[in-house]
């Protein structure tokens, strides 16, 4: 996947919400404390050109029950963080 712009500016393409992307920071990014299948990953990749937003990836890598859903509520920062 693309990276998204730096810093606050970021937005997930999946829900619309804005947030804040690390993965251009110089520690690691929240959303690498996600444990996400090897499956998922390949779907995202391949249906997204950029990162989504924290709520999005809990959302999906809850399962099934919530993957199926569309989008999520907006994000907000305080949920990406």
């Amino acid at each position: 996947m693309d990276t998204p712009p730096p810093g606050d500016n970021a937005r997930c393409p999946r829900c619309g919400g804005a947030f804040r992307c690390g993965a251009a920071d110089a520690g690691p990014c929240a959303c690498g404390t996600l444990e996400l299948t090897p499956e998922l990953r390949a779907a995202l990749a391949g249906r997204y050109r950029t990162c989504l937003c924290l709520a999005c990836l809990r959302e999906l890598a809850a399962g099934p029950p919530t993957a199926a859903r569309v989008s999520c509520a907006p994000c907000t920062p305080a949920s990406s963080a």
